[in-house]
């Protein structure tokens, strides 16, 4: 960094902090930010600040919203019955999109990671627990990546909820649609397999 005027080092140091940005990538866009408009500069600066100062938890279903309650909980068309657990907030947009959901949301920001000391009271199990007191959920959706820790806090939730009897069930994992074969590991083409169905 000895190259740089110490605003630029700062600059590029802070910019590869962020998750996939490389010290190449922070140099590239610290260098565009530079020879950016000011009037531009001022305007991504306000829109990571406002972002930061204005966006918190939904208190329902802890999704990032802006309001005290997110769109989709507030959204009295949506089947009360059934919460889809995710890990993310972007897992959310990801099933959002796919316009066949139509239940509600359970972002639990995390997962379990004994190796980097995440245990269930660092992600919102309790929040989730909570949600089923009054009995109107009927099925829990566990939609968290198919990771070993993805895997591990799936396994933990459906045992938490297996003495409220309400139906735990897991969104199938394995081949993508227009997938070719050969080209997966054993692991994936293993849940092909376990997750099959009749046609």
């Amino acid at each position: 960094m000895d190259y740089y005027a110490l605003p630029i080092a700062k600059l590029i140091e802070q910019l590869s902090k962020l998750p996939g940005i490389g010290k190449k990538t922070a140099q590239r866009l610290a260098f565009y930010i530079l020879e950016m408009d000011p009037l531009e500069v001022e305007k991504l600066a306000s829109s990571i600040k406002e972002a930061k100062e204005k966006i918190h938890y939904c208190k329902i279903c802890c999704n990032l919203t802006e309001d005290e309650i997110c769109h989709i909980c507030s959204d009295h068309k949506r089947d009360k019955s059934t919460i889809c657990v995710v890990e993310g907030a972007k897992d959310v947009v990801a099933m959002e999109k796919t316009r066949e959901y139509k239940g509600l949301y359970h972002v639990l920001h995390g997962v379990i990671s004994p190796m980097d000391n995440i245990g269930p009271d660092q992600i919102k199990v309790k929040e989730l627990l909570k949600r089923l007191e009054d009995g109107e959920v009927k099925e829990v959706i566990l939609a968290t990546n198919p990771t070993v820790e993805g895997e591990a806090t799936a396994l933990y939730i459906s045992k938490l909820l297996k003495p409220l009897g309400v139906k735990t069930t897991r969104i199938a994992h394995g081949i993508p649609v227009g997938g070719d074969l050969e080209y997966f590991d054993e692991v994936t083409l293993s849940k092909a397999m376990e997750n099959r169905r009749e046609i």
